[in-house]
């Protein structure tokens, strides 16, 4: 069985998100608070930090915290229910551009 997971957004206007330890501020978080979650630094999209957590599961406490790190943030939900997701570049996630040949 293949997990689906529900993507996210971190994104900031005055805050740098890149090179500041937020991705490990989450996962430690995470782990702590036994939440499933994959985060990654977007490399398609400046100052964006994406995480996910499995589909049907509630984000709620992950986007708490990360409001509580960074004052202007802003966490948007991108895609849903995404099988074995890549979240630095979404166009990757999309199925129909590969072949088994």
């Amino acid at each position: 069985m293949v997990l689906l997971w529900d993507f996210y957004e971190i994104r900031s206007t005055g805050a740098a998100l890149h090179g500041v330890k937020l991705r490990g501020r989450l996962r430690k978080f995470t782990i702590e608070n036994d939440i499933s979650c994959l985060m990654e630094n977007a490399s398609d999209e400046e100052n964006v930090v994406r995480f996910a957590v499995p589909a049907e599961s509630d984000a709620r406490e992950v986007i708490r915290f990360v409001r509580t790190l960074i004052s202007d943030v802003s966490v948007t939900e991108s895609l849903k229910d995404v099988p074995n997701p890549v979240l630095s570049k979404l166009n990757v996630n999309n199925m129909d551009r590969y072949e088994i040949s």
